[in-house]
């Protein structure tokens, strides 16, 4: 892990249910975080914060300077303006790219996307060389962000993540909603990360050991989203039906595991019996 204090370490995204706290995580490691936040936004303390905003490409250099890592975690997705999310997603990663190469063009750039990349009818769980062309405009538009990275000439990482959840961030509570609202088959399995090993995998990333990778980052037990809704206290409508796409939302971790990744949580019915949900 790193520790030392002379290393500084870009994060955006601060604010968000991961970028919050992650940020904690890697403050209280010692590591010397600097994040990019808005202007009145708060940092905890011994953060340092540069007021910037990603599509305000003149306002990330500072931001940059001496940054031997960015975690680039900041991303819209749950909103119906589609312009946003391209925009935000893209040019934003766009911006910060651009930005690092002038002025920190040796710094690891380390970018945070999605599982919900992989297509719905995959024949097997989703694996990093698997083609991909999502439909909606959050996963299309980090492929696209991946793709800007990959060809950037930084030395760069994407994780991509499943669905997170712990820490008492409320997420896995509203899974029912979704699955409601999606028609989901409540067979249909999911992989699932805690906010703690999100933290693991970063501090593999930040040591180098994933450099010019994407990585695939998930606990070792997708569950269904019927047993889901029963650990928040939802029971869905049941159904025997044949599952179609049984591979939807579930990311093969291989090579994860192959580059020293172990998840400390290494399943929601862990986080279940710690209390750490």
């Amino acid at each position: 892990m790193m520790s030392n204090q002379l290393e500084k370490i870009l994060i955006t995204g601060v604010t968000g249910l991961v970028g919050e706290r992650l940020l904690r995580r890697l403050a209280d490691a010692g590591m010397g975080c600097r994040a990019l936040v808005r202007a009145g936004k708060s940092v905890p303390a011994g953060v340092s914060a540069v007021e910037g905003d990603l599509l305000d490409s003149t306002s990330l250099s500072e931001a940059v300077q001496d940054v031997s890592a960015i975690i680039h975690l900041a991303a819209v997705f749950r909103t119906p303006d589609t312009d946003l999310i391209w925009k935000s997603n893209l040019e934003g990663t766009r911006n910060l790219i651009e930005a690092a190469k002038a002025h920190a063009p040796n710094a690891r750039f380390i970018l945070a996307s999605t599982t919900n990349v992989y297509n719905a009818t995959n024949p097997h769980p989703g694996r990093e060389d698997d083609e991909v062309a999502p439909h909606q405009a959050y996963p299309a538009s980090k492929v696209a962000a991946e793709q800007e990275l990959r060809e950037s000439g930084l030395n760069w990482v994407v994780l991509r993540f499943p669905f997170v959840y712990g820490d008492g961030d409320g997420h896995l509570k509203l899974l029912p909603r979704y699955a409601i609202a999606g028609k989901w088959h409540p067979a249909m399995r999911m992989s699932t990360i805690h906010h703690r090993d999100i933290a693991t995998a970063m501090n593999l990333a930040l040591a180098g050991v994933m450099d010019g990778h994407i990585v695939n980052i998930a606990d070792e037990a997708p569950t269904s989203i019927y047993e889901l809704a029963q650990l928040v206290g939802v029971r869905l409508e049941s159904s025997s039906e044949p599952l179609v796409n049984p591979w939807y939302l579930v990311s093969d971790s291989s090579r994860a595991r192959s580059l020293g990744f172990q998840p400390v949580v290494r399943t929601v019915y862990q986080a279940m019996q710690e209390q750490i949900m």
